[in-house]
């Protein structure tokens, strides 16, 4: 397929096993697609991260042959990168940069990180950089959620955003698919999607980024599903009584039920409240108990696979 590339061409863009050329080490995770391990390159011993998608069917392996194109036309310092794949019988293995900080979402409830709004301008420029960058290629990323938003090492605050699974190309695509807490209006009515779609996600993450809360969470899926879709949401909870105007009206431009009334990336950028100097801006001390309650719940959504696939 067009835009695959291997460091080695004359083998083509999938070689066939991944043990020649790299140590298998210890697993780092799993998820619904497959496992991710260490792996040791041999030749260097640099050390990467293998993710071992499981891909029995043709149409698996076609998927994920699209997920590697996309990853390969996506060079940017904020989004993680593939350096290299390998299709087996009923796997692909893609080697990407090992990115050890965590997800940013744990990083900012450690005891030694301060929370204030600083700290999250900071992220949410970073967000939107690589946002921006994917837009520019004429893609949408469609699954922006904290899982997917991680930190390149314990120390610093520098992030990626991982996940191009279900990045399409931007157009009258229509999709199904997503996080209820995270996705838009457009996506659960089925109308078409495009970059918008995307900014909505932002907004709801900076709002709890700020805040701890979540600014659709129902009971349940479908009491989420009707929130996003009357897009109800508010500032009325006392965690946003030490939030900057300015913050607030940043999310206000994000989370508007009609798409084209989002700020875009540019736009963003411009805002007063990404625009103004964080080196000199006066920091009230958030609250990190909401934070710490709302990863915990969030946890345990994930692993009861909370998704929509059928509305």
């Amino acid at each position: 397929p067009g835009g695959l590339s291997s460091p080695n061409p004359t083998q083509g863009p999938f070689r066939s096993e991944v043990k020649e050329l790299y140590d298998v080490e210890e697993r780092l995770g799993t998820g619904k697609f497959g496992q991710v391990f260490k792996l040791l390159e041999k030749s260097t011993k640099k050390v990467w991260a293998g993710k071992f998608i499981k891909a029995y069917s043709a149409k698996d392996k076609e998927n994920v042959r699209q997920e590697i194109s996309i990853m390969n036309s996506l060079h940017h310092p904020k989004l993680v990168q593939c350096v290299d794949a390998f299709e087996g019988k009923s796997d692909i293995v893609m080697v990407l940069e090992m990115i050890s900080g965590g997800e940013l979402f744990e990083r900012i409830i450690d005891e030694d990180f301060e929370l204030t709004e600083r700290e999250v301008i900071k992220y949410m420029l970073q967000i939107i950089d690589g946002v921006n960058f994917i837009h520019k290629q004429g893609i949408v990323h469609l699954d922006l959620k904290p899982e997917n938003i991680m930190c390149v090492n314990k120390t610093g605050s520098k992030i990626k955003l991982i996940d191009f699974g279900l990045a399409p190309n931007a157009g009258t695509l229509k999709v199904l698919f997503g996080t209820p807490e995270f996705v838009a209006p457009e996506v659960i009515n089925y109308e078409a999607i495009s970059y918008p779609t995307d900014m909505w996600s932002i907004g709801v993450i900076c709002y709890i980024l700020l805040s701890g809360l979540s600014p659709f969470m129902g009971d349940n899926d479908n009491e989420t599903l009707a929130n996003v879709t009357s897009a109800t949401w508010d500032f009325e909870d006392e965690a946003f009584d030490e939030i900057s105007e300015n913050a607030k009206d940043f999310i206000t431009n994000l989370l508007k039920k009609d798409m084209k009334a989002r700020l875009s990336c540019p736009q963003c950028f411009e805002h007063p409240w990404l625009k103004q100097d964080t080196n000199t801006m006066k920091t009230t001390k958030l609250s990190k108990e909401r934070m710490k309650k709302y990863i915990l719940r969030r946890k345990w959504q994930v692993n009861t696979n909370m998704r929509i696939n059928h509305i």
